[in-house]
């Protein structure tokens, strides 16, 4: 399971909107290979469930992870800095053994 601090879902819900998407697109996060530690976080909103996702559901946003990529996820809480020391999305990974600096990649 995936958890979203009220933070993040204040901006994913503004996002969301911006973007043009209604409330039945949902939040899409992925694990893919790349970045300086080797695997990289992707989120996204998406209308399409795939056979192969699972669907969580926290503070009333629904999320899909493709199982692959849960299996890095199981855990994870995602939250949102607006600070001074950077601004964005991080991720809270029990299951990383590093990550790079600027919090977009991991390794495990």
């Amino acid at each position: 399971m995936i958890n979203i601090t009220d933070k993040a879902k204040e901006k994913l819900i503004e996002l969301r909107t911006a973007e043009g998407h209604s409330e039945h697109h949902h939040l899409r996060v992925s694990v893919k290979g790349g970045g300086c530690s080797g695997l990289m976080y992707d989120l996204g909103f998406d209308d399409q469930f795939k056979e192969s996702d699972e669907t969580f559901e926290d503070k009333g946003l629904k999320i899909m992870v493709d199982k692959k990529s849960l299996l890095y996820l199981l855990g994870t809480t995602l939250d949102f800095s607006d600070g001074l020391n950077g601004k964005g999305f991080q991720f809270i990974n029990p299951n990383a053994s590093r990550t790079c600096g600027c919090g977009e990649s991991f390794a495990i």
